[in-house]
């Protein structure tokens, strides 16, 4: 197997990337094949922001809780509180613990410092308040919705009172089990509360929708974004834990599935807004179906790029990265004969590879998929390859400070 890389491997910068595309996304999305090594990050943090002074995105969205990034936000755009604070409870699944991360939030203050509020740049989480182990509890983003429209509309056009809320809703740890992703007999999700928040939350979304223009007026467009959310959040929550104390053995595809479909919905939201770079695990941002094995179990659902893809067409892109090696994760050199070790073959640190020149250079046998050591690496696919607008090669990863 060879590979022929005239005119598809380009320098990393933002004008090699844009290069890859007929024209510019409203979403723009980079993957990442691992979480947590800053080294990527760091690469990240470059390319957004020569994408932000040289093309003009506004919104930066990475896979943390779509509510906790509220904070980020608001400390990105006015200064309030203190980036030590923003880190420890703006981010969920530990990505405040970043340097590479706290380094992102602290540009974006730096780059929002004295803008008008219109040529701001705002930051965004688009994943639900989910984690791999259990979901959270619907109260903040139900209530949230309930109180935004009770501030506004007339009290008899609301569908209920807090208090009926907070009576069907009960103790948040009936919802936030752990055992419960396991064991559906521990779930709440199809409780009769469960099921009348479901049509309360319904309601109190549709209530929204209805009274946008007034809404708008009488707040700010802001606000009512803010009250979108809340909306999304609160069905897709109660969806998820309705699937939760599901027995069919589409459970977990349908529970996959379903955080892949808030995550697309939240960055929809956020391309309604401008144009908007996305940070996320490649698996997350592929247009192929994705596809896992749980136990003996075969598992298939569309990711949130799959999704975005059908709806947006050009007007969303996904660039993958791919590494060579993360050594201290027990990750070596790939083998020549994957597209890792192709790349990994050539004298650049690192790249912006063109996918479909590389694809038709390809010439013998192709290449295969790489086996992961690590559980927490995902490698290429070869044959999702021309589901991706682009890659980024990085062929070395040195542990990040700190871990």
């Amino acid at each position: 197997m060879a590979i022929d890389t005239k005119d598809a491997v380009h320098a990393v910068d933002a004008a090699a990337v844009m290069g890859l595309l007929p024209t510019r996304p409203r979403l723009l999305a980079l993957g990442e094949p691992t979480h947590g090594e800053d080294p990527l990050l760091d690469l990240r943090n470059e390319l957004f922001r020569q994408l932000v002074e040289q093309e003009g995105y506004r919104t930066i969205t990475i896979e943390s809780d779509c509510l906790k990034g509220l904070l980020v936000d608001e400390y990105v755009t006015s200064g309030k509180g203190s980036l030590d604070h923003v880190m420890e409870h703006g981010f969920s699944h530990g990505f405040g613990t970043s340097a590479a991360n706290r380094e992102l939030v602290r540009w974006m203050r730096a780059y929002n410092d004295g803008r008008p509020a219109s040529g701001q740049l705002r930051f965004a989480g688009f994943d639900g308040p989910l984690e791999i182990t259990h979901a959270e509890s619907p109260r903040h983003s139900l209530t949230a919705l309930h109180d935004y429209l009770a501030a506004q509309v007339e009290a008899e056009l609301l569908p209920c009172t807090r208090e009926t809320l907070d009576r069907l809703l009960g103790d948040d740890r009936r919802w936030t089990d752990p055992a419960a992703m396991m064991d559906p007999d521990r779930s709440i999700g199809r409780s009769a509360e469960a099921a009348e928040l479901r049509l309360l939350a319904d309601d109190l979304a549709a209530l929204l929708d209805t009274q946008t223009p007034y809404l708008i007026a009488e707040t700010s467009r802001d606000d009512w974004h803010r009250a979108r959310l809340y909306g999304r959040t609160a069905t897709g929550l109660l969806g998820y834990h309705y699937w939760m104390a599901g027995t069919s053995p589409s459970r977990m595809a349908r529970l996959l599935g379903l955080r892949d479909r808030m995550m697309a919905e939240n960055l929809l939201a956020a391309a309604e807004r401008g144009p908007a770079l996305v940070h996320a695990h490649n698996a997350h941002l592929q247009r192929d179906k994705s596809s896992m094995r749980l136990g003996e179990l075969p598992l298939e659902w569309w990711s949130a790029g799959a999704l975005l893809s059908a709806q947006l067409g050009e007007e969303y892109a996904v660039v993958a990265t791919a590494l060579g090696t993360l050594r201290h994760q027990g990750v070596d050199a790939p083998p020549p004969d994957t597209v890792e070790g192709l790349l990994y073959a050539l004298p650049e640190d690192r790249c912006v590879v063109d996918t479909a020149r590389l694809t038709a250079g390809f010439t013998g046998t192709p290449p295969t998929r790489r086996v992961s050591p690590y559980y927490g690496y995902a490698a290429l696919d070869p044959a999702h390859l021309d589901g991706y607008d682009g890659l980024v090669f990085v062929k070395d990863i040195p542990q990040s400070q700190g871990h």
